[in-house]
């Protein structure tokens, strides 16, 4: 019976990370969609022609000189062809020459990509602080009036057209953040600060993924990139500065008074409550977000329930710790938390 129920939970677990894998966000660098990895993408295709056209060459210089040369017997004296080693010096010449040149101007392209990197209007941007945590992103909008500053967590609504200036931070290990449709990567050093700017020039969803090795769950720390139309983004960014739902319901009720009566309320935060943990994600408004646990899952009532039971299952050596509840009280913990929303 027991292996039996454990084979049946493994096949749940593969069952749910299958149905997540089918629906998650495409992340391609060589689609473009902010001006940023255009530039990027444009430099990417000067290297690739230049590296192609180059060896091509080569191979060609290669095949012809074996092809052509002179073939030794017994009877060819021991000086070489008359006229041969002038023209090998002048064919050698030639190579290098065009291939210094060749190489100075992709210096000159990589330079020029720099600046337009650099160059990014910076007007009216959206500021945004950025901490890396094994295995989660902690996203604060940062504004000059603190009332108007939130927290949200694997989850990056951005104006689509406006510049956005993030600062990186790093909570633990070298971490990289990497949008690959927007821009490059930036890595995050415990420690040190580093600032990166992009621009999404049309609405969309963009998936970012930690780009350097972490730990034993890097694959699983994904951010999801959501760009909007300027009055949809103001929309949500007022939504996510109001406190969490008051439950009116008295099956969410009961879920609210699970949550902050368990360990659940030690490490997570909710505003508008008594719970004000600060080392894992914010849920005041996590019932709107598409993923929980940094893209590992769907947020779905099923995929939630199963996160908060077992979190090792799917993501082996998070810090979460699973949490035994019956089977009641676990569904009216989960309906309240989809209502935060």
């Amino acid at each position: 019976m027991k292996r039996m129920h454990h084979g049946s939970l493994c096949l749940s677990a593969l069952s749910l990370m299958a149905r997540n894998a089918s629906a998650a966000d495409s992340q391609d660098a060589l689609m473009p969609f902010g001006v940023q990895a255009a530039h990027i993408h444009d430099l990417w295709q000067v290297l690739l022609w230049a590296c192609m056209v180059f060896g091509v060459l080569i191979v060609i210089a290669v095949t012809v000189a074996l092809w052509r040369a002179p073939r030794s017997s017994e009877t060819t004296p021991a000086e070489p062809t008359p006229g041969l080693h002038t023209l090998s010096q002048y064919v050698v010449t030639g190579a290098l020459v065009v291939s210094i040149i060749g190489l100075l101007g992709l210096t000159v392209a990589s330079v020029m990509t720099d600046r337009a990197l650099a160059g990014l209007s910076e007007e009216r941007p959206v500021n945004v602080k950025i901490t890396s945590h094994n295995w989660w992103w902690e996203i604060m909008y940062e504004d000059a009036q603190p009332s108007r500053t939130f927290m949200t967590a694997n989850e990056l609504h951005i104006p689509a057209g406006r510049p956005v200036i993030a600062t990186l931070e790093s909570d633990d290990v070298i971490h990289s953040f990497w949008v690959p449709n927007l821009h490059g990567k930036r890595d995050l050093i415990p420690g040190r600060t580093a600032k990166i700017k992009f621009r999404a020039d049309s609405p969309g969803s963009y998936r970012g993924q930690c780009a350097e090795f972490c730990g034993y769950q890097h694959a699983h720390m994904a951010l999801l990139v959501i760009a909007e139309p300027a009055e949809a983004y103001e929309k949500w960014a007022d939504r996510q500065r109001a406190s969490a739902n008051t439950p009116a319901e008295e099956q969410k009720k009961h879920g609210e008074s699970l949550f902050l009566s368990s360990r659940c309320a030690m490490c997570h935060s909710i505003q508008g409550t008594s719970a004000n943990g600060k080392v894992a994600p914010d849920l005041t408004h996590v019932g709107s977000r598409r993923y929980i646990a940094a893209g590992t899952l769907l947020n779905g009532p099923s995929q939630l329930a199963a996160w908060i039971s077992d979190p090792q299952r799917y993501k082996p050596g998070a810090n979460m710790p699973g949490t035994t509840f019956s089977s009641e009280d676990l569904q009216a913990l989960v309906t309240y938390l989809q209502s935060l929303t």
